[in-house]
């Protein structure tokens, strides 16, 4: 049992590469498709029902601007989708662009913050 609390914490604390770099194993190894597996994953127990129907489960990250740092961001971007280099150079050219669509909050609220933090203007809808 200590062993499956272990693999919980893992799960938990990763990153949101670490989570696509999983996903994309899962996949790739498995053939399981993890969008389901996300949402299962991500959603939190609610302290009470009718509150927690009512909470938006899938949000968009929308990328409005490249900022100052348009180089650091194109890498982040690169990383955070899995494109390649220039997929990930014309969607922040292309901005304002949705960078991610129908994602759990947490996810959303970790992208707009790493890409906050590399210079980017980033809206979650």
């Amino acid at each position: 049992m200590a062993d499956l609390k272990s693999f919980a914490e893992q799960l938990v604390n990763l990153t949101v590469k670490e989570v696509n770099e999983l996903a994309q194993i899962l996949k790739d190894e498995y053939g399981i498709e993890p969008a389901a597996a996300a949402v299962a994953v991500a959603a939190a127990p609610a302290g009470d029902a009718p509150a927690a129907a009512e909470e938006k489960t899938a949000f968009d990250v929308i990328l409005k601007e490249a900022g100052g740092q348009k180089l650091a961001v194109v890498k982040l971007v690169k990383d955070l989708t899995g494109l390649g280099l220039k997929e990930a150079k014309d969607l922040v050219d292309g901005a304002p662009k949705e960078l991610k669509t129908g994602v759990a909050k947490d996810e959303a609220e970790a992208l707009k913050k790493q890409l906050e933090e590399a210079g980017a203007v980033v809206e979650i809808k």
